[in-house]
């Protein structure tokens, strides 16, 4: 993995670096014991001290992704050596269950960006639609991994539901789990994993209340539960709210965060007249 090191890192070792940037003790274990890194084309150790503008480059001995290639295209929002925001479609999971699927995003983007190497950092249900992040990289996988674990990436969600009235902002925290009675349903339970969901705001329309969310966590089907349990499922979920023709209208909106290299502040959203 090549980077030019951001003026943040001026005057820091690069494991000190590394370290601020959450890179695992397996890895900085591998690197410390590596003799292939190279600082402005140089073989250098890992305790060797950076300059804002240095080129470094860290041994790439990973295995690659196992997703087979499925040669359709995906749509990138957003992309870059390290990683990419990609736009999953309703009605496509996010990556196999078994091997010998090609049909989801993560085969579609594998066969787009042209990378050994991709992994979803998040996942959405597959009828939702909208913004997904993927790392390229192994070492970018821990730290966006990292990064999520301490909630320090933004994830927010726009909502269609079967009522005229505002939604005032509120936090649902409400623990959620598998609902051992019905398959493929969760639902909230005292026995089930912290789960908060805020509610930012919404807008009335003509058919239907828009709600904005934002996710602290991210426990399987969590929006989709929470708003169930507060008596506003989503339009078009069959799963937990009732029949009905439409698709589900649950978009997976922006994603915000500061890369974890380049140290830039990363925001990728739909535009929201075609959602």
């Amino acid at each position: 993995m090549k980077f030019t090191v951001n003026e943040r890192f001026d005057s820091m070792t690069l494991e000190n670096m590394l370290k601020a940037l959450q890179v695992p003790k397996k890895e900085m274990h591998l690197l410390r014991m590596s003799k292939d890194i190279v600082i402005n084309d140089e073989k250098m150790p890992l305790g060797s001290t950076l300059s804002s503008g240095d080129t470094v480059v860290l041994p790439d001995d990973h295995s690659p992704s196992s997703y087979k290639p499925s040669y359709r295209a995906c749509e990138i929002l957003y992309e870059d050596r390290y990683l990419a925001v990609l736009l999953k479609p309703r009605g496509v999971k996010t990556h196999p269950n078994e091997m010998h699927e090609t049909n989801t995003l993560m085969n579609h983007a594998i066969y787009t960006l042209d990378t050994p190497y991709l992994e979803p950092v998040h996942r959405l249900d597959q009828e939702t639609k909208g913004v997904l992040l993927v790392a390229k990289h192994p070492l970018i996988k821990k730290m966006l991994d990292h990064m999520l674990a301490e909630r320090e990436i933004k994830r927010t969600y726009i909502a269609r539901v079967d009522t005229k009235k505002l939604i005032e902002p509120q936090t649902i925290s409400q623990p959620v789990a598998k609902n051992p009675k019905e398959r493929n349903k969760y639902h909230v339970t005292e026995k089930g994993k912290e789960a908060i969901t805020h509610i930012l705001g919404s807008k009335v329309h003509q058919d239907y209340c828009e709600i904005e969310i934002e996710l602290e966590t991210g426990r399987t089907h969590q929006i989709r539960v929470h708003l169930e349990h507060i008596g506003l499922p989503v339009i078009g979920d069959t799963l937990y709210g009732s029949a009905t023709l439409r698709d589900l209208q649950l978009f997976s909106y922006s994603i915000a965060f500061i890369h974890p290299i380049t140290q830039k502040e990363i925001l990728v959203e739909l535009d929201r007249e075609t959602i």
